[in-house]
């Protein structure tokens, strides 16, 4: 299994507040995607995927009408 570091921000919705929730956490997985299904399972999901050059994962997540992000990196 991999272990990656994993930033969880949770952006505000109001439009005056560019404030966001942001948590930390190291994992072992070998299928973020797989990952980000768990953590919202039960939920109405939609995501985007993106690979960036340095091999970080992200998920843009949309969910209750909330915008979230979830970066992976591999430590």
């Amino acid at each position: 299994m991999k272990e990656y570091e994993v930033v969880w921000e949770i952006f505000n919705q109001c439009a005056n507040n560019q404030m966001r929730d942001v948590f930390f956490e190291e994992i072992e997985t070998d299928d973020v995607e797989s990952y980000v299904k768990a953590k919202f399972a039960g939920k109405q999901v939609s995501y985007e995927k993106t690979i960036l050059a340095n091999g970080s994962v992200v998920f843009d997540i949309m969910t209750s009408g909330i915008k979230q992000r979830m970066s992976f990196t591999e430590i």
